[in-house]
């Protein structure tokens, strides 16, 4: 599936990055040259289409989950997905993908503190049948998350970037 999107598409969707909140009105006379109800239908579309979604993220820190780790997980051969699977369904993961290279699985948790964390890698993944072993990296502070991914400029240079 390859959409098409344009300048203003993109307008929109960086305004909503920075605040999902922004009524129409808002982002009409932000861009300007479009209406509201066009704006209405452009996100309605985005939406639609699966190019974007309009969610709340939790900032885990402000409630008490300071600790957060990266860690990539070796599997045994054939069990990768059937891992991811299983990891994802613990509340305090809030990334789990497939990977290439030296490690197969990177997953993002959230804890209380070290030990809790400790306890997590341990005791649970740890024990998951067809886990081999596990890097854990500490994230003391992230500079740029997903949420505030941006649609490259440079998708736009094969189109007229007022179209």
């Amino acid at each position: 599936m390859n959409i098409k999107l344009d300048w203003t598409d993109k307008q929109i969707i960086d305004l909503l990055t920075i605040d999902g909140r922004m009524p129409a009105s808002d982002i009409a006379r932000t861009i300007g040259g479009i209406t509201e109800r066009a704006v209405r239908y452009r996100i309605q579309r985005l939406v639609d289409e699966g190019v974007i979604s309009i969610t709340a993220v939790v900032n885990p820190k402000a409630i008490g989950f300071p600790v957060i780790a990266d860690i990539f997980i070796q599997v045994e051969p054939g069990m990768i997905l059937d891992v991811a699977g299983k990891i994802s369904r613990f509340e305090n993961v809030s990334y789990v993908a497939c990977s290439t290279g030296e490690r197969d699985i990177s997953v993002q948790v959230v804890a209380r503190d070290n030990q809790e964390l400790y306890t997590f890698v341990t005791e649970v993944i740890g024990r998951i049948p067809g886990v081999q072993k596990t890097i854990t990296s500490l994230v003391p502070f992230i500079v740029k998350d997903d949420s505030h991914w941006r649609i490259p400029a440079s998708y736009f240079e094969n189109q007229n970037p007022k179209s």
